[in-house]
């Protein structure tokens, strides 16, 4: 049987701030870093087989911190693109009339200057999908980006539900069963 828990990075600065980071580089911040060694000493982790990380140094930084003792291959798994919002939190944006079109979308349009939404997921679950053809047996963890989790579980999850309703906490995680095609969500590690 094949499982795969996907895992959000630690904090990182811009997520304390409520920045849009994106594809933005940031390493994990203190609090993040500690928040990791929290979840790893608490024993709630399953045991996982295989592990996997985005190239972000906060996917990396999370993944040697909950698995040290396992090889980790990088596949490219990466955040939106937020584009002209990038670095910028809800305040720096007031007035901005782009933002204010992109929010009366529920967040869902194109980003001026970043990633389509649509193009976005797309792009997310085919590589999730290439994952599932190459894994074996046994639970494969993937330390990845909020939204590529959303993505994925958007289009995998049983029952169906909204991109939003799979949000996930900086250092949470979704325990899924692979079967029939689709994901069964076992646990939320939130």
């Amino acid at each position: 049987m094949k499982k795969f828990m996907l895992i959000r990075h630690g904090k990182t600065r811009g997520n304390l701030e409520r920045r849009y980071i994106g594809d933005l580089e940031e390493q994990l911040c203190e609090e993040g870093i500690h928040d990791l060694y929290s979840l790893a000493s608490s024993g709630d982790l399953p045991h996982i087989d295989a592990l996997i990380s985005s190239p972000a140094v906060r996917c990396r930084q999370t993944a040697e911190i909950l698995f040290p003792n396992i090889f980790y291959r990088i596949c490219p798994i990466y955040e939106i693109d937020f584009g002209v919002f990038k670095g910028k939190n809800a305040n720096d944006l007031l007035g901005n009339k782009e933002y204010e079109a992109w929010l009366e979308t529920n967040c869902t349009g194109d980003i001026p200057g970043g990633d389509s939404v649509h193009e976005f997921k797309n792009r997310c679950c085919d590589t999730f999908q290439s994952i599932l053809e190459a894994s074996q047996e046994g639970t494969t963890a993937l330390v990845i980006h909020g939204g590529n989790i959303m993505a994925i579980l958007e289009r995998y999850a049983l029952p169906k539900r909204n991109f939003y309703d799979y949000h996930v906490p900086n250092c949470g995680f979704f325990l899924c069963r692979y079967e029939y095609g689709n994901l069964k969500i076992e646990r939320n590690g939130s």
